[in-house]
């Protein structure tokens, strides 16, 4: 399952996604939260693998997916994966690919039980037809 919260800059995505990142780290979860950077490493429970994407040569929603594939196969137990600022995470801020990227992750999740997140920060409008079914 995909989860999209959208929405312009400063609407409180970010603090919407720690809440939940935090509540779901409470109960007995394996979460997995990528971001471009490390501004939610305070903010975080310890038990969230918080992975910067600055560390490795990502570029494109191709290859994030790739990378979440990865992680997926490590980590047989994972129930959650949190995603920061996709365009970021991704190094790619045209929302285009987006639709394509949201397609393909919910493929791949529909047999298993992880739950993805994922914040856009833009319009909802600005999103491509495939991308907005995710929106919440």
């Amino acid at each position: 399952m995909i989860k999209l919260i959208a929405g312009p800059k400063g609407t409180g995505k970010t603090a919407k996604l720690v809440d939940d990142i935090n509540a779901v780290a409470a109960s007995d979860s394996n979460v997995v939260c990528l971001e471009r950077g490390n501004r939610l490493d305070q903010l975080l429970k310890p038990t969230v693998r918080l992975v910067n994407m600055k560390e490795y040569p990502i570029e494109g929603f191709d290859q994030v997916l790739a990378f979440i594939c990865g992680i997926c196969s490590k980590d047989y137990d994972l129930t959650h994966i949190y995603v920061d600022a996709i365009c970021k995470v991704a190094n790619n801020y045209e929302p285009d690919g987006l639709g394509d990227f949201l397609l393909k992750l919910d493929a791949f999740l529909k047999d298993t039980p992880v739950t993805a997140t994922i914040l856009y920060s833009g319009e909802i409008d600005s999103l491509p037809e495939e991308a907005r079914k995710f929106a919440e």
